[in-house]
């Protein structure tokens, strides 16, 4: 329900809907929103009814007809915010920053700035990978947002420090026509896995379909899984001996097989994030990976947040893993609310 003064927002690369999410409980009034991927948009309306998604490649859109399409003036928009695709940018891909890696869609970088001129709203919000700050495109976005009048500052924040139970530093630029925007105030404390996802029932236990699917694995690999110490426990404490004959001399990628912390707060959750030669996905103390569903909570996502299987339990995973984590966007979103034009900051 929002309120009749509440902020207008567009979500560009919407993904399944984490900030579109974070921004509607900040009281964001997001009303428009786009993403090329089927699987993503067919989550993002079963959980945000009310918002027109369109389903579509956004260099197909023409932002100047979206914006007379909503009814809006220029500068009526409170706020453009969006992630986008940073395939190209993130570590994996480049090999831990080792490796440049050629990715069409880090252009898309530029079509933000495009639906920037064509709404010029009071404010904007964009989000992605660290490495995106030391790229040209982002540089180029910075500058022309500048001349447009925007306030610009940059930062790259762990979400760990913003209420998020993981590791996951991620970078965010605010702008506003009317001063610059703060950034969220870091939490004192942090969420540990054990508050987040220790209460939940054995898979199979809990007639949720993102908790309930199971895994199958071989009898090689349970075992493996069975012998590693609890509570963040590594395969390494194995010895050569008991380890995949792929992992012995090998001293990249250490925490795959590994399990997370009870009481610290979890690695970054990647679209790998129910296999655990992918990182340290691995439950506490249940000999498996974490549930689908324990991956969304540790994204920061409610219990009840629908994500689509229709393409397996894998395909879901990239939507979960690939989402902005919505507890993080929502403290920034208020720092974006309070200084807004006519926002009460008293």
């Amino acid at each position: 329900m929002y309120l009749a003064s509440s902020p207008l927002a567009l979500d560009l690369f919407c993904g399944c809907g984490g900030l579109t999410l974070g921004l509607k409980q900040a009281n964001f009034r997001v009303i428009w929103a786009i993403d090329e991927d089927s699987l993503s948009v067919e989550t993002y309306r079963i959980n945000h009814p009310e918002v027109l998604v369109r389903e579509v490649d956004i260099r197909r859109v023409d932002a100047d007809d979206v914006r007379k399409e909503l009814g809006l003036a220029r500068g009526a928009l409170s706020l453009l915010a969006g992630c986008p695709p940073c395939e190209g940018f993130s570590m994996l891909r480049t090999l831990n920053g080792g490796k440049l890696v050629s990715e069409p869609k880090n252009d898309l970088v530029q079509e933000f700035l495009r639906f920037a001129r064509a709404f010029e709203p009071q404010a904007v919000m964009l989000e992605n990978v660290p490495a995106l700050a030391a790229d040209e495109r982002f540089q180029t976005l910075v500058a022309a947002l500048k001349e447009m009048g925007y306030a610009i500052e940059h930062r790259v924040l762990n979400a760990a420090d913003y209420g998020v139970p993981q590791r996951r530093w991620r970078l965010i630029l605010l702008g506003g026509k009317s001063g610059s925007i703060p950034f969220a105030v870091p939490a004192t404390t942090r969420r540990s896995v054990r508050e987040t996802i220790g209460d939940l029932p054995g898979v199979g236990r809990s007639r949720d379909p993102l908790h309930d699917l199971k895994a199958r694995r071989s009898a090689r690999i349970a075992k493996l899984i069975r012998a590693i110490p609890a509570n963040g426990g590594s395969r390494r404490a194995l010895g050569k001996k008991r380890q995949l004959q792929c992992h012995k001399d090998f001293r990249g990628f250490n925490d795959i097989y590994g399990r997370m912390p009870w009481d610290d707060v979890a690695p970054t959750i990647t679209s790998g994030c129910v296999n655990p030669s992918k990182g340290r996905f691995l439950h506490p103390e249940r000999h498996r990976a974490v549930s689908l569903r324990e991956a969304a909570l540790i994204q920061s996502f409610p219990p009840d947040y629908f994500f689509s299987l229709r393409k397996g339990k894998y395909a879901a995973a990239d939507l979960i893993g690939n989402a902005l984590p919505p507890e993080f966007v929502r403290r920034h979103a208020l720092e974006i609310a309070s200084m807004l034009p006519g926002a009460d900051n008293g």
